[in-house]
């Protein structure tokens, strides 16, 4: 993925969806966060932050927040949306080599019995039976928490995440692939664990998820201002 992306220093994130930043001519504006999250690590004051800019006029606030430069010179992707994105252009360029060989990938596909939508759904016309389509559900998360030289997920409590591990343990009982993908957007992590000592419960419900079948792929960014995508898969 392409980007164009101008350089400003964080003044600080408030609101969740809002930071305030110093650009380079000197001039102070408020950016948009796509982030829910706790960002931590990734938005401390003084840090480098790289923004877009939107060419929609009806924005209020036509700069988003892409990725985070640290003081220790990592870059991190905190635009959870692209996340999403990533991963789609991961699969159709071959890059994860455990999903390939669909027919049709759909994005934010209503499923499950907790109301929610799968990231990406993958379609391959059986063999066997032409009537039924082998289906793959790939719930996609992103990875930006570093603590020492160890990167994990999730940065805080998430009741979502776990609502979705078992709407995943559901689609395998009922006899189709589900695939949880971790995209690290942190160049600073190259080792993963789940964070068990943020959201225990997340950490027990993997476990249970991966018992029944639930298959877990962790993929690395490569990420600099110019350019992300990602590159190759790491060991969780």
């Amino acid at each position: 993925m392409k980007l164009n992306l101008k350089k400003a220093i964080l003044i600080k994130r408030y609101k969740r969806f809002l930071a305030d930043v110093t650009l380079e001519d000197g001039n102070e504006t408020t950016i948009h966060v796509a982030n829910t999250g706790a960002m931590t690590g990734c938005a401390e004051p003084e840090d480098v932050v790289w923004y877009s800019t939107s060419t929609n006029n009806k924005r209020k606030y036509p700069y988003s927040w892409e990725l985070t430069q640290t003081k220790q010179n990592h870059l991190i992707c905190v635009n959870t949306i692209r996340a999403n994105q990533l991963a789609e252009d991961a699969i159709l360029n071959g890059t994860i080599t455990e999903l390939q060989g669909f027919d049709k990938l759909q994005r934010e596909v209503k499923y499950g019995e907790e109301n929610s939508r799968i990231d990406i759904l993958l379609s391959q016309t059986s063999i066997s039976n032409q009537n039924k389509p082998s289906l793959t559900y790939i719930e996609v998360k992103s990875v930006t928490l570093l603590e020492g030289q160890q990167g994990y997920f999730p940065d805080t409590v998430t009741t979502r995440g776990q609502k979705h591990l078992r709407e995943l343990m559901s689609i395998v009982k009922n006899g189709d692939r589900a695939v949880l993908l971790f995209t690290v957007l942190h160049n600073g992590i190259n080792n993963f664990k789940v964070a068990e000592h943020i959201d225990l419960r997340y950490a027990n419900l993997l476990q249970q998820a991966i018992n029944k079948g639930v298959e877990v792929l962790v993929y690395k960014a490569d990420i600099c201002p110019e350019s992300i995508y990602l590159s190759k898969r790491i060991s969780f």
